[in-house]
């Protein structure tokens, strides 16, 4: 293997950790300590709550020798409060393996680590961490999006993707999420959470915190789990009442080429009618995804389908 090929591959499954891979939040400075808006100022691109703009580009220049991303750069939490009590949390299914993010073993700073055959059993507890807008748009291990406002994780050695249910054992608040990254490589943490989930489970002010990591297999798994921390059924789709054509926007991006992407994804899939529009808006110019315009019937087909990319967080509009 070269040591191009090396590198690329470092770079890859390196992408969670506190310090020096991936600086999270950590505990002697909580995130509770960042600077935030004390309101929403801005207004939100159409259906996009500002909390979910990208507000950094993500370049090739970023990346540095050994997997490290932007290491002179601080991660943080969006300046805007987000609401997550809209934000419906996957169900667990049976889904092929990810064609990225699963060599085993894998190296990073040194240490090997293996990618378990199964998440079946699987059960953890010890530290979680979350990381949030400075890795919002890019990309995962497995070359999925990280979508900060989505409920998804990384770890070290579930196979990806991967869905567990991370139980708060301070609060008792739980979470099922999506494992599609690989991380965190700091000694002492087992669980890197979405900065949705980690509002979720109370863990952004705090930093860390102390969990229980079960993974879910199926339907079965789920029976365990309080009403208020499972997801019982499919995010909700457009409403049947609608009949005019219907718009789906996948996502809002400060970063152009990062749209470009994600429209080439969406086109390679067979998705029709998608397209790129730029808004400016007082926080700077945006490029929005689209698709459509398509018929009420048809949204539910396409939402499966965007969510099936790994692109967890569509939205529809009526014309």
């Amino acid at each position: 293997m070269s040591r191009l090929t090396g590198l690329a591959l470092l770079v890859l499954l390196a992408g969670c950790a506190d310090k020096p891979v991936r600086p999270v939040a950590p505990a002697a400075e909580p995130a509770a300590d960042l600077p935030r808006a004390a309101a929403s100022t801005a207004p939100a691109v159409e259906g996009m709550p500002p909390a979910c703009l990208q507000v950094r580009e993500h370049r090739d220049e970023d990346y540095t020798p050994g997997g490290l991303y932007a290491p002179g750069v601080r991660d943080s939490a969006p300046e805007h409060p987000l609401d997550v009590s809209g934000i419906p949390e996957p169900v667990p299914r049976d889904e092929p393996p990810a064609a990225y993010g699963n060599r085993s073993p894998y190296t990073v700073l040194g240490k090997s680590y293996r990618v378990r055959p199964s998440a079946e059993g699987y059960v953890e507890r010890g530290i979680a961490s979350w990381y949030g807008q400075k890795f919002h748009g890019r990309q995962t291990s497995s070359r999925e999006v990280y979508d900060m406002c989505s409920f998804s994780a990384a770890h070290k050695t579930l196979p990806l993707p991967s869905y567990v249910r991370v139980t708060n054992l301070d609060n008792g608040r739980e979470v099922v999420v999506r494992v599609n990254d690989r991380g965190p490589f700091h000694a002492g943490r087992i669980i890197d959470l979405s900065f949705a989930a980690a509002v979720k489970l109370g863990v952004d002010r705090t930093g860390t915190a102390r969990v229980e990591v079960r993974a879910l297999t199926g339907d079965a798994d789920l029976g365990d789990a309080p009403a208020a921390g499972r997801a019982l059924s499919p995010p909700p789709s457009a409403s049947p009442a609608v009949t005019g054509p219907q718009r789906v926007q996948v996502g809002a991006y400060r970063d152009r080429d990062n749209a470009r992407r994600i429209a080439r994804q969406l086109e390679d899939a067979g998705i029709d009618d998608v397209s790129i529009e730029d808004v400016r808006t007082d926080a700077g110019k945006v490029w929005r995804v689209r698709i459509g315009p398509l018929s009420p019937d048809a949204v539910d087909g396409v939402l499966a389908r965007i969510r099936g990319l790994g692109l967890p967080s569509p939205r529809v509009f009526s014309e």
